[in-house]
């Protein structure tokens, strides 16, 4: 097939994934390299709020995620004395948007999306093929891949980095942009239900705010398992994201800040943690360039404290699609003004997801009377004005 019908997208996680499948929607061949020998199902869950939904959906994914869990609510609680200081319902959110509010375990995502791509017949998957060079010229791209030993140049006219923040692909378009280490330590684990009274066990998502540091659980798998997620300070930096973690030191943790019983029997159910270090990536430099562009945090990794991360990555595969859909035509130039299109198009937006994350982080993690301060302002604004405030996250479209 000719090189002007093939996009190489490097990177199979979330971001990549639905990329190639955006795209290949659009009839063109796709070939995604991923470094990886086997897609690893593994990770902590996930919220897909219905700006991420819907693009799945749209996608043709529903039947394949029938593991994921609707929600009836958020709850935001307190660490202080374990009570609930607002239940955020989101059967109007999922009513308005025209798409659920899902929570899911990112294996089964992973799953859904690896089966789907094998479903199409013009998009080619190569596994422990990572992408190494790429250079431009009239005909559009030489993309060189290495798998082993072997080198192999590949024509196309665009290339993707979707290999997340580690990206070789980033390195190769912004030597100078580095991720950050934030300070922060994710750990995460999952639990049987039936360990916990039933009264912890509903269709919701808890949001423990304390001091320094937050808690978040919820269902996934079927509402097999629930996920729990905590976020806590810390020196340890390696990168990676699936790192075993000692449970006594995250026990000690929450137990030396004065954490509530209930938070804290949360965190004694689950004995296999795994943790990872939480960076970003400074803002700054063109996410695009001679037919080459960024996508998910390969572009802009943030801060969890929205849960946005995977659904920003979502959102760029379907706008970077629509704007491939609206070049002028098939020259290399065209490719590369609709990915100049598309990175415009997203900082803005997601500019003002990393800064709302940032934000929420500071306020979750208050202490002493500013957080009384903040439960009862919470208290005060009641949970239709606070899920207002989201709106403009929730009821975006491409």
């Amino acid at each position: 097939m000719a090189a002007l019908r093939t996009i190489i997208v490097a990177g199979a996680g979330i971001g990549g994934l639905t990329t190639s499948l955006a795209l290949a929607k659009l009839g063109f061949r796709i070939i995604v390299l991923e470094k990886a020998e086997h897609l690893e199902e593994a990770g902590a869950g996930l919220q897909l709020s219905p700006n991420a939904s819907r693009v799945l959906l749209d996608l043709g994914l529903g039947p394949r995620l029938s593991r994921a869990v609707t929600p009836d609510s958020i709850c935001l609680m307190s660490a202080r004395n374990g009570g609930e200081i607002s239940r955020l319902p989101l059967d109007r959110i999922n009513s308005a948007a025209g798409a659920p509010y899902l929570v899911i375990h990112r294996a089964d995502l992973q799953t859904a999306l690896r089966e789907e791509v094998e479903s199409r017949s013009n998009i080619e998957l190569r596994l422990g093929c990572q992408f190494e060079d790429v250079s431009p010229h009239a005909k559009g791209l030489t993309v060189v891949q290495r798998s082993g030993t072997s080198r192999q140049e590949e024509l196309a006219v665009a290339l993707i980095g979707a290999d997340g923040i580690w990206s070789t692909v980033r390195n190769h378009l912004l030597p100078d942009v580095q991720p950050l280490f934030s300070g922060l330590i994710a750990w995460r684990g999952t639990l049987d239900p039936r360990q916990l009274p039933r009264e912890y066990t509903s269709r919701r998502v808890q949001l423990w705010m304390g001091p320094q540091a937050h808690l978040v659980a919820y269902p996934i798998s079927a509402a097999r398992r629930i996920n729990v997620v905590a976020v806590v300070p810390g020196q340890w930096n390696r990168p990676g994201w699936n790192e075993p973690g000692d449970v006594n030191e995250i026990k000690s943790a929450f137990a030396a800040a004065g954490w509530h019983a209930i938070p804290r029997m949360l965190i004694g159910a689950i004995d296999g943690w795994r943790k990872w270090a939480l960076f970003t990536l400074p803002n700054r430099g063109p996410w695009t360039g001679d037919g080459v562009a960024l996508l998910g945090d390969a572009a802009h990794a943030m801060l969890p404290f929205a849960a946005q991360g995977a659904a920003m990555a979502i959102e760029d595969a379907a706008v970077l699609a629509k704007c491939i859909a609206a070049r002028s035509n098939e020259s290399p130039a065209a490719f590369s003004a609709a990915l100049q299109r598309y990175g415009r198009l997203r900082r803005r937006r997601v500019t003002m997801v990393q800064r709302s994350a940032r934000q929420a982080g500071r306020i979750y993690h208050l202490a002493g009377p500013l957080a009384l301060a903040r439960d009862l302002v919470i208290k005060a604004m009641g949970p239709q004005r606070m899920l207002a405030r989201q709106n403009w996250i929730y009821d975006w479209r491409p």
